[in-house]
C-alpha cells in the first residue's frame, strides 16, 4: 500500500510543476519580451529508479519532469516610443550590467539615464558595436538649461544604426546563439549565454529593427487558463488517491490491533 503513496506523490509533485510553470507564464502574460515556459517529461524508468534508491528520500530531481524555454516571437504592439524597438526574426539585444556582465533579451523598451546611456528598465546599458551606445549630453539640454530628454531626436534605422540629432552614434548589437538551448533564463526578461562562444552578431545587413514598437508575451492566455484547470483537477485527484489510501491504511492498523 505505501507504493501507492509513493506513486502518488510523484503524480503530484509532476502536477505542482506544471501548476508553477503555468501560473508563472499566466502572471507574466503582460511582461515586455517573456518567452513562456513549457514543460516536458523525462524517461519515466530512470527518474523512478533514482526516486527509489533512498527509501523515505525525495530529491530534487527525481520527477521524471523539467520546464523549457519558447522562444517563439511574441505579438507587436505600436508605442510610438522612440527608445520602444522590437526585433523581427531571430536574435537578442545585448545588455551589460555595472560588472560587465553580458545579458540577452528580446524586451526593447529602453530610456536614456542622465548620463545619455541608452538603458533597460532595470539599468542595463544597451551594446553597440564600440560599446555602450551614448547620446551627447550637449543633445539633452533644452534651449532653457535644463536637462530635457525629449530635446533630443532619436531615429534608428531598421538595421540598427543610432542617430540622435541626425550624428549617428552607434550600431546596435543584435546576437544570436547557435542554439537558443545554450542559453539559460535567469529572470522574466533576461538570459544568459552559458558559452559566449557560440552567441555570434547577427550581421546588419540580416536585421531587421522596428522603432516604435515593442514586443509582448507569446503567453496565450486562454490557452493557460484551461490548462491550470485541468491541472488544479489533476492535482486534486492525486490528494484524494493519497487520502483514500491513508484511510485504508488507518483501518487496517486498527483492525491489526484490534486482533
Amino acid at each position: 500500500m505505501l507504493k501507492e503513496f509513493f506513486t502518488a506523490a510523484l503524480g503530484m509533485l509532476n502536477q505542482q510543476t506544471r501548476l508553477e510553470v503555468t501560473a508563472n507564464n499566466m502572471a507574466n502574460a503582460n511582461t515586455t519580451g517573456f518567452k513562456r515556459q513549457g514543460v516536458f517529461e523525462r524517461n519515466l524508468i530512470d527518474a523512478r529508479a533514482n526516486f527509489y534508491n533512498v527509501k523515505g528520500d525525495v530529491e530534487q530531481n527525481d520527477p521524471p519532469i523539467g520546464s523549457y524555454t519558447v522562444f517563439e516571437a511574441g505579438s507587436f504592439q505600436q508605442t510610438d516610443n522612440p527608445l520602444d524597438l522590437a526585433i523581427q526574426g531571430d536574435g537578442f539585444f545585448v545588455l551589460k550590467d555595472i560588472e560587465g556582465k553580458d545579458y540577452l533579451t528580446r524586451a526593447g523598451n529602453f530610456t536614456i539615464n542622465t548620463d545619455g546611456e541608452i538603458i533597460a528598465k532595470d539599468g542595463k546599458k544597451l551594446q553597440g558595436y564600440g560599446g555602450d551606445l551614448v547620446i551627447p549630453k550637449e543633445f539633452l539640454i533644452s534651449k532653457e538649461g535644463f536637462t530635457d530628454f525629449k530635446s533630443v531626436d532619436i531615429k534608428i534605422t531598421e538595421n540598427g544604426h543610432v542617430f540622435a540629432n541626425n550624428r549617428e552614434i552607434g550600431t546596435i548589437i543584435i546576437a544570436k546563439p547557435q542554439d537558443n538551448n545554450t542559453i539559460q533564463r535567469i529572470s522574466n526578461q533576461h538570459f544568459i549565454a552559458k558559452w559566449m562562444a557560440d552567441v555570434e552578431p547577427v550581421n546588419p545587413d540580416d536585421v531587421v529593427i522596428k522603432q516604435g514598437w515593442i514586443e509582448g508575451s507569446n503567453v496565450n492566455v486562454v490557452k493557460e487558463m484551461v490548462e491550470l484547470i485541468e491541472l488544479q483537477r489533476m492535482f486534486e485527484a492525486g490528494s484524494k488517491v493519497i487520502a483514500t489510501n491513508d484511510s485504508t491504511l488507518d483501518k487496517s492498523i486498527a483492525i491489526g490491533r484490534y486482533q
